[in-house]
């Protein structure tokens, strides 16, 4: 860690894979900023959160261009890690997942601006301080985004798939600063978002068992350390074997 203690911006912290996030950068001593839409929750259990929070609605490209600014009040010119991991997937009135027919013009752009334009928006605006810490990008992406899945909705699925994308071209971006890119793509995480059924995908897994929140945290944990210092533009996969 050296004499400087070293700062992560965390979107979507407050459940699951983020939760999970920010416990193990906390247990390596960094700072961590998180963001969301709602008022940091009590029950979080790290210290100093509160005071590291950004209140922020990431659907609205207003208000994320504007928290820029108090983003970068609590920094002191460097981050060292950015972790895009906000992600919504919305669902029909009974639950059902909602395909390129049944998701309205609305929804695709709610799901694509927390999803992917916030990625956009944040990296960019943080240019400068993600440059002087020579740090690292983390895409959350997801299985979704490489094949059609049972409960995972078009719009999620797309706007995943274009974060893939958009890593590799940040990547290439990036790089000259001195700034790695990577995604991570979950598979079935034991979380309290699971669809009924996923036990039915889990049998098939070669591993025959669900993911754990803190593997992801690890792997994310991976990208944004010095051990990954020559990895830039690669998506990894935690998924269990789902796509052998």
């Amino acid at each position: 860690m050296g004499d400087r203690q070293k700062t992560l911006l965390l979107t979507g912290a407050s459940r699951g894979i983020g939760h999970a996030t920010v416990r193990r950068f906390n247990a390596e001593g960094w700072r961590v900023i998180t963001c969301s839409r709602h008022a940091f929750p009590a029950e979080c259990p790290w210290g100093g959160g509160a005071e590291n929070h950004v209140q922020i609605d990431l659907a609205d490209p207003n208000d994320t261009i504007a928290k820029l600014a108090d983003i970068r009040e609590r920094l002191d010119g460097r981050l060292d890690a950015l972790v895009n991991n906000a992600g919504i997937s919305p669902k029909g009135n009974t639950g059902e997942r909602l395909n390129t027919i049944s998701t309205d013009l609305r929804t695709w752009g709610h799901v694509f601006h927390v999803n992917f334009f916030a990625s956009v928006v944040l990296a960019r605006g943080l240019k400068e301080e993600l440059a002087a810490a020579q740090g690292s990008v983390v895409n959350i992406t997801s299985i979704a985004g490489a094949r059609v899945h049972p409960f995972a909705g078009a719009a999620y699925s797309t706007s995943k798939a274009a974060l893939a994308a958009l890593t590799r071209e940040m990547a290439h971006d990036f790089g000259p600063f001195g700034v790695r890119v990577n995604a991570v793509a979950p598979g079935e995480v034991e979380t309290s978002i699971l669809s009924p059924g996923t036990d039915k995908i889990v049998e098939k897994l070669p591993m025959r068992r669900l993911g754990q929140p803190d593997e992801v945290a690890a792997t994310i944990f991976f990208l944004c350390s010095d051990q990954s210092s020559y990895i830039t533009g690669t998506e990894i996969e935690v998924n269990g074997g789902q796509h052998v």
